[in-house]
């Protein structure tokens, strides 16, 4: 390969291949117009509905973060568990306002609350000893198959 030419091995191409995949626009930017469906769009659009719920997963995760990080806080008069307290919170909504621009927002909601809870009734039980009583880990496993079950139904409004 000449000096100066760009290879498909280029770290530069590599780089530019993964920002277009990343940012969904593999087809050099173009977008489909109205009722045209092309495999960029179909792919595009599943990366898309893939995305939103690991962003979900992960802000549902940073509930939890908040949740358990107010039991450390004293009532927000410990100044290093109310700062990862609030910034926990504020991470989680942030994140959760990303997801919903994909997901409709009742099942991001209802997603987002439970995933918070069955981790926060987790740590709970891992932290601060409450109870695991079968009937307790019943009830949370109820949980999480209606967060499996909300996101088994589908991501997309109507």
């Amino acid at each position: 390969m000449p000096t100066g030419s760009v290879g498909a091995h280029d770290p530069r191409v590599v780089a530019i291949a993964f920002h277009r995949y990343a940012t969904g626009t593999l087809d050099g930017g173009r977008r489909p117009r109205t009722g045209e469906t092309d495999a960029f769009t179909v792919l595009g659009r599943q990366r898309r509905d893939v995305n939103a719920w690991l962003v979900l997963f992960v802000a549902g995760l940073f509930e939890a973060v908040w949740a358990v990080g107010l039991a450390y806080t004293d009532g927000f008069t410990k100044p290093l568990p109310s700062v990862v307290t609030l910034a926990a919170m504020a991470v989680s909504v942030y994140l959760l306002a990303q997801a919903v621009q994909e997901l409709p927002v009742g099942t991001a909601y209802a997603v987002w609350t439970g995933i918070g809870a069955v981790t926060t009734a987790s740590f709970g039980i891992y932290l601060f000893d409450e109870p695991a009583s079968a009937l307790r880990v019943g009830c949370i496993l109820l949980v999480v198959v209606g967060i499996a079950g909300l996101q088994v139904t589908g991501s997309h409004a109507g």
